[in-house]
Protein backbone atom coordinates (compact mmCIF):
# COMPACT_ATOMS: atom_id res chain seq x y z
CA UNK A 1 0.00 0.00 0.00
CA UNK A 2 0.95 3.35 -0.91
CA UNK A 3 0.64 7.29 -0.35
CA UNK A 4 0.08 6.95 -4.20
CA UNK A 5 -2.60 4.54 -4.24
CA UNK A 6 -4.63 6.39 -1.74
CA UNK A 7 -4.06 9.43 -3.49
CA UNK A 8 -5.25 7.64 -6.89
CA UNK A 9 -8.64 6.03 -5.11
CA UNK A 10 -9.35 9.48 -3.67
CA UNK A 11 -9.25 11.31 -6.65
CA UNK A 12 -11.84 8.51 -8.37
CA UNK A 13 -13.99 9.36 -5.37
CA UNK A 14 -13.94 13.00 -6.05
CA UNK A 15 -14.53 12.52 -10.06
CA UNK A 16 -16.56 8.80 -9.88
CA UNK A 17 -14.29 8.82 -13.49
CA UNK A 18 -11.17 7.16 -13.75
CA UNK A 19 -10.01 9.10 -16.89
CA UNK A 20 -11.14 12.54 -15.06
CA UNK A 21 -8.83 11.32 -12.22
CA UNK A 22 -6.09 9.91 -14.19
CA UNK A 23 -5.93 13.57 -15.66
CA UNK A 24 -5.79 15.34 -12.23
CA UNK A 25 -3.14 12.54 -10.99
CA UNK A 26 -0.94 13.66 -14.20
CA UNK A 27 -0.99 9.88 -15.13
CA UNK A 28 -2.24 7.87 -17.58
CA UNK A 29 -5.79 6.06 -17.64
CA UNK A 30 -4.37 2.49 -17.31
CA UNK A 31 -1.74 3.74 -15.03
CA UNK A 32 -4.03 4.68 -12.62
CA UNK A 33 -6.31 1.69 -13.12
CA UNK A 34 -3.20 -0.68 -12.55
CA UNK A 35 -2.30 0.84 -9.17
CA UNK A 36 -5.75 1.01 -8.14
CA UNK A 37 -6.19 -3.03 -8.37
CA UNK A 38 -3.20 -4.10 -7.12
CA UNK A 39 -4.59 -2.19 -3.96
CA UNK A 40 -8.15 -3.83 -3.96
CA UNK A 41 -5.81 -7.43 -4.54
CA UNK A 42 -3.56 -6.18 -1.59
CA UNK A 43 -6.56 -5.66 0.96
CA UNK A 44 -8.70 -8.46 -0.90
CA UNK A 45 -11.81 -6.18 -1.13
CA UNK A 46 -13.59 -4.38 -3.98
CA UNK A 47 -13.53 -0.46 -3.78
CA UNK A 48 -15.17 1.10 -6.47
CA UNK A 49 -17.95 -0.83 -8.40
CA UNK A 50 -17.12 -0.18 -11.69
CA UNK A 51 -20.42 -1.74 -14.01
CA UNK A 52 -22.10 1.14 -13.01
CA UNK A 53 -21.23 4.92 -14.70
CA UNK A 54 -19.96 6.91 -13.00
CA UNK A 55 -18.38 4.53 -11.00
CA UNK A 56 -20.00 4.08 -7.37
CA UNK A 57 -18.47 3.29 -3.97
CA UNK A 58 -18.63 0.34 -2.25
CA UNK A 59 -19.66 -0.18 1.31
CA UNK A 60 -15.95 -1.23 2.52
CA UNK A 61 -14.79 1.08 0.05
CA UNK A 62 -16.32 4.11 1.58
CA UNK A 63 -14.29 3.42 5.12
CA UNK A 64 -11.14 2.54 3.26
CA UNK A 65 -11.36 6.37 1.66
CA UNK A 66 -12.30 7.77 4.72
CA UNK A 67 -9.06 6.56 6.49
CA UNK A 68 -7.09 7.52 3.05
CA UNK A 69 -8.10 11.07 3.75
CA UNK A 70 -6.72 11.25 7.06
CA UNK A 71 -3.69 9.44 6.08
CA UNK A 72 -3.09 11.88 3.55
CA UNK A 73 -3.93 14.93 5.42
CA UNK A 74 -1.19 13.85 8.38
CA UNK A 75 1.32 13.14 5.91
CA UNK A 76 0.69 16.41 3.78
CA UNK A 77 0.92 17.97 7.34
CA UNK A 78 4.63 16.39 7.26
CA UNK A 79 6.02 19.18 4.77
CA UNK A 80 3.82 21.97 6.29
CA UNK A 81 5.44 21.28 9.51
CA UNK A 82 8.80 21.27 8.13
CA UNK A 83 8.08 24.27 5.88
CA UNK A 84 6.86 26.62 9.04
CA UNK A 85 9.54 25.57 11.42
CA UNK A 86 12.41 26.12 8.27
CA UNK A 87 10.63 29.21 7.20
CA UNK A 88 6.89 30.57 7.69
CA UNK A 89 5.95 32.80 5.60
CA UNK A 90 6.68 31.23 1.95
CA UNK A 91 5.56 27.99 -0.11
CA UNK A 92 2.04 27.39 -1.26
CA UNK A 93 -1.30 27.92 0.53
CA UNK A 94 -4.62 26.91 -0.71
CA UNK A 95 -7.53 28.75 0.21
CA UNK A 96 -11.19 28.39 0.12
CA UNK A 97 -13.40 31.32 0.00
CA UNK A 98 -17.48 31.36 -0.22
CA UNK A 99 -18.96 33.43 -3.08
CA UNK A 100 -20.14 36.22 -0.79
CA UNK A 101 -17.31 37.24 0.35
CA UNK A 102 -14.93 36.55 -2.57
CA UNK A 103 -15.91 39.20 -5.18
CA UNK A 104 -16.00 41.94 -2.06
CA UNK A 105 -13.12 40.85 0.29
CA UNK A 106 -10.25 39.83 -1.96
CA UNK A 107 -9.66 43.13 -3.88
CA UNK A 108 -9.34 44.24 -0.13
CA UNK A 109 -6.34 42.74 0.96
CA UNK A 110 -4.26 40.39 -1.83
CA UNK A 111 -2.53 42.98 -2.86
CA UNK A 112 -0.88 43.47 0.54
CA UNK A 113 -0.25 40.18 1.31
CA UNK A 114 1.31 39.58 -2.00
CA UNK A 115 3.81 42.69 -1.11
CA UNK A 116 4.27 42.15 2.29
CA UNK A 117 5.02 38.40 2.16
CA UNK A 118 6.24 37.59 -1.75
CA UNK A 119 7.39 34.27 -1.28
CA UNK A 120 3.94 33.05 -0.38
CA UNK A 121 2.12 31.22 -3.50
CA UNK A 122 -1.58 31.64 -2.62
CA UNK A 123 -3.66 29.65 -4.15
CA UNK A 124 -7.47 30.84 -4.69
CA UNK A 125 -10.58 29.27 -5.34
CA UNK A 126 -14.33 30.25 -4.93
CA UNK A 127 -16.01 27.52 -3.00
CA UNK A 128 -19.64 26.93 -1.12
CA UNK A 129 -19.47 26.46 2.38
CA UNK A 130 -19.99 22.72 2.02
CA UNK A 131 -17.06 21.56 -0.20
CA UNK A 132 -14.98 24.16 1.41
CA UNK A 133 -15.32 21.68 4.29
CA UNK A 134 -14.68 19.02 2.41
CA UNK A 135 -11.71 20.38 1.16
CA UNK A 136 -10.00 21.27 4.57
CA UNK A 137 -11.05 17.61 5.89
CA UNK A 138 -9.14 16.01 2.47
CA UNK A 139 -6.27 17.90 2.30
CA UNK A 140 -7.14 19.50 -0.75
CA UNK A 141 -7.53 23.00 1.15
CA UNK A 142 -5.28 24.60 3.96
CA UNK A 143 -7.58 27.13 4.35
CA UNK A 144 -11.11 28.79 4.52
CA UNK A 145 -12.84 31.85 4.60
CA UNK A 146 -16.47 31.32 5.68
CA UNK A 147 -19.33 32.25 7.18
CA UNK A 148 -19.14 30.92 10.92
CA UNK A 149 -19.56 29.23 13.80
CA UNK A 150 -19.73 25.57 12.13
CA UNK A 151 -19.79 24.06 15.16
CA UNK A 152 -17.78 20.90 13.57
CA UNK A 153 -15.27 19.16 15.37
CA UNK A 154 -11.75 19.26 14.65
CA UNK A 155 -11.87 22.85 12.70
CA UNK A 156 -10.77 25.80 14.39
CA UNK A 157 -12.06 29.35 13.60
CA UNK A 158 -10.07 32.48 13.40
CA UNK A 159 -12.23 35.34 13.59
CA UNK A 160 -12.32 38.19 11.42
CA UNK A 161 -14.97 40.28 11.46
CA UNK A 162 -19.07 40.42 11.96
CA UNK A 163 -21.06 41.94 9.20
CA UNK A 164 -24.35 43.38 9.37
CA UNK A 165 -26.93 42.09 6.88
CA UNK A 166 -28.90 45.17 4.59
CA UNK A 167 -32.15 45.59 2.66
CA UNK A 168 -31.71 46.34 -1.07
CA UNK A 169 -34.64 47.02 -2.41
CA UNK A 170 -35.62 48.07 -5.82
CA UNK A 171 -36.80 51.86 -6.40
CA UNK A 172 -40.85 50.25 -7.48
CA UNK A 173 -40.67 48.68 -4.17
CA UNK A 174 -43.30 50.02 -1.53
CA UNK A 175 -40.48 49.16 0.74
CA UNK A 176 -38.39 52.08 -0.91
CA UNK A 177 -39.87 54.54 1.37
CA UNK A 178 -39.60 53.30 4.29
CA UNK A 179 -36.21 54.48 6.30
CA UNK A 180 -35.72 50.74 8.08
CA UNK A 181 -37.34 47.59 7.48
CA UNK A 182 -38.82 44.57 9.67
CA UNK A 183 -38.32 41.32 8.75
CA UNK A 184 -42.23 40.95 8.82
CA UNK A 185 -42.43 43.83 6.04
CA UNK A 186 -40.71 41.94 3.72
CA UNK A 187 -43.30 40.31 0.85
CA UNK A 188 -41.79 36.64 0.28
CA UNK A 189 -43.54 37.36 -3.61
CA UNK A 190 -41.08 39.62 -4.05
CA UNK A 191 -38.02 38.31 -2.48
CA UNK A 192 -34.93 37.21 -4.36
CA UNK A 193 -32.20 34.53 -2.91
CA UNK A 194 -29.49 32.61 -4.05
CA UNK A 195 -29.72 29.22 -4.82
CA UNK A 196 -29.75 26.35 -2.29
CA UNK A 197 -26.00 25.65 -1.34
CA UNK A 198 -25.17 28.95 -0.52
CA UNK A 199 -25.11 29.70 3.36
CA UNK A 200 -26.09 33.33 3.02
CA UNK A 201 -29.62 31.99 1.30
CA UNK A 202 -29.86 29.43 4.58
CA UNK A 203 -29.28 32.93 6.80
CA UNK A 204 -31.22 34.95 4.95
CA UNK A 205 -34.22 31.78 5.52
CA UNK A 206 -33.88 31.49 9.01
CA UNK A 207 -33.73 35.13 9.91
CA UNK A 208 -37.02 35.81 7.88
CA UNK A 209 -38.40 32.26 9.19
CA UNK A 210 -39.12 30.99 5.72
CA UNK A 211 -39.53 27.82 7.33
CA UNK A 212 -42.42 28.45 8.89
CA UNK A 213 -44.21 30.30 6.16
CA UNK A 214 -46.05 28.82 3.24
CA UNK A 215 -46.03 31.50 0.60
CA UNK A 216 -42.74 30.61 -0.83
CA UNK A 217 -42.93 31.72 -4.71
CA UNK A 218 -40.89 31.08 -7.80
CA UNK A 219 -38.17 33.73 -6.95
CA UNK A 220 -37.26 31.41 -4.22
CA UNK A 221 -36.80 28.60 -6.68
CA UNK A 222 -33.97 31.02 -8.89
CA UNK A 223 -31.26 29.47 -9.60
CA UNK A 224 -27.67 31.76 -9.26
CA UNK A 225 -24.74 32.20 -7.18
CA UNK A 226 -24.61 35.85 -8.35
CA UNK A 227 -25.02 38.23 -5.79
CA UNK A 228 -24.61 40.63 -8.60
CA UNK A 229 -27.33 39.04 -10.55
CA UNK A 230 -29.71 38.65 -7.91
CA UNK A 231 -29.23 43.02 -7.24
CA UNK A 232 -30.27 43.29 -11.03
CA UNK A 233 -33.49 41.01 -10.72
CA UNK A 234 -34.19 43.17 -7.63
CA UNK A 235 -33.87 46.38 -10.07
CA UNK A 236 -35.92 44.68 -13.29
CA UNK A 237 -38.99 43.41 -10.73
CA UNK A 238 -40.01 45.57 -8.04
CA UNK A 239 -37.90 42.92 -5.68
CA UNK A 240 -35.95 42.78 -2.63
CA UNK A 241 -33.23 40.91 -1.54
CA UNK A 242 -30.18 40.77 1.66
CA UNK A 243 -26.77 41.87 0.95
CA UNK A 244 -23.95 41.95 3.59
CA UNK A 245 -22.35 45.23 4.20
CA UNK A 246 -19.15 44.83 2.41
CA UNK A 247 -21.22 44.78 -1.00
CA UNK A 248 -22.43 47.87 -0.61
CA UNK A 249 -18.59 49.23 -1.25
CA UNK A 250 -18.35 49.00 -4.52
CA UNK A 251 -21.50 50.14 -5.46
CA UNK A 252 -23.31 53.16 -7.43
CA UNK A 253 -24.92 55.96 -5.64
CA UNK A 254 -27.96 55.27 -7.26
CA UNK A 255 -27.63 51.41 -6.10
CA UNK A 256 -26.75 52.84 -2.02
CA UNK A 257 -29.44 54.50 -2.67
CA UNK A 258 -31.96 51.46 -2.71
CA UNK A 259 -30.07 50.01 0.79
CA UNK A 260 -31.86 50.01 3.79
CA UNK A 261 -31.01 48.81 7.19
CA UNK A 262 -32.95 46.92 9.28
CA UNK A 263 -34.90 48.14 12.50
CA UNK A 264 -33.71 47.31 15.86
CA UNK A 265 -30.97 44.61 16.54
CA UNK A 266 -29.22 44.29 13.24
CA UNK A 267 -28.75 40.88 11.93
CA UNK A 268 -25.30 39.76 11.17
CA UNK A 269 -23.04 36.93 9.95
CA UNK A 270 -19.65 36.01 11.43
CA UNK A 271 -17.18 35.66 9.00
CA UNK A 272 -13.89 33.52 9.90
CA UNK A 273 -10.47 32.09 8.56
CA UNK A 274 -11.26 28.50 9.32
CA UNK A 275 -8.69 25.49 9.01
CA UNK A 276 -7.37 21.99 10.47
CA UNK A 277 -7.40 22.28 14.12
CA UNK A 278 -4.05 20.00 13.65
CA UNK A 279 -3.03 22.53 10.68
CA UNK A 280 0.62 23.30 11.89
CA UNK A 281 1.22 26.64 9.70
CA UNK A 282 0.11 29.05 12.41
CA UNK A 283 2.19 31.64 11.14
CA UNK A 284 0.82 31.71 7.74
CA UNK A 285 -2.35 31.93 9.37
CA UNK A 286 -1.40 35.12 11.67
CA UNK A 287 0.18 36.64 8.51
CA UNK A 288 -3.39 36.24 6.27
CA UNK A 289 -4.88 37.03 9.09
CA UNK A 290 -3.51 40.30 9.55
CA UNK A 291 -3.20 41.44 5.92
CA UNK A 292 -7.13 40.72 5.64
CA UNK A 293 -7.81 42.97 9.27
CA UNK A 294 -5.16 45.83 8.08
CA UNK A 295 -7.39 46.35 5.25
CA UNK A 296 -10.86 46.15 5.85
CA UNK A 297 -13.24 49.48 6.82
CA UNK A 298 -12.46 50.51 10.34
CA UNK A 299 -15.89 50.01 12.12
CA UNK A 300 -15.44 46.30 10.89
CA UNK A 301 -12.50 45.46 13.39
CA UNK A 302 -15.32 46.45 16.48
CA UNK A 303 -16.05 43.26 17.96
CA UNK A 304 -20.36 44.30 18.65
CA UNK A 305 -22.45 41.23 18.15
CA UNK A 306 -25.43 41.85 17.86
CA UNK A 307 -27.95 39.08 15.91
CA UNK A 308 -25.32 36.76 14.62
CA UNK A 309 -27.55 34.44 11.84
CA UNK A 310 -27.04 30.70 12.00
CA UNK A 311 -25.82 29.28 8.88
CA UNK A 312 -27.90 25.55 9.18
Amino acid sequence: MSITQLAYILAVEKYRNFVEAAETCHVSQPALSMQIKKLEEHLNIQIFDRSQSPVTVTAIGQKVLAKAKQTLTSFNQIYDLVLEESNGLAGEVKLGVIPTVAPYLLPLFLKKLNADFPDVSLIVEELTTQKIIEGLHNGELDLGILATPLHIKNLKEHHLYFEELKVYVSAENKLFEKKYILSEDIDLNYLWLLEEGHCLRTQIANFCELKQKQNIVSQLNFKTGSLETIIKLVDKYRGITLIPDLVTLDMTDAQKSKVRRFDGPKPQREISLVCEASYPRKTIVEALKGAILACLPTDYLSETKQKVLEIY
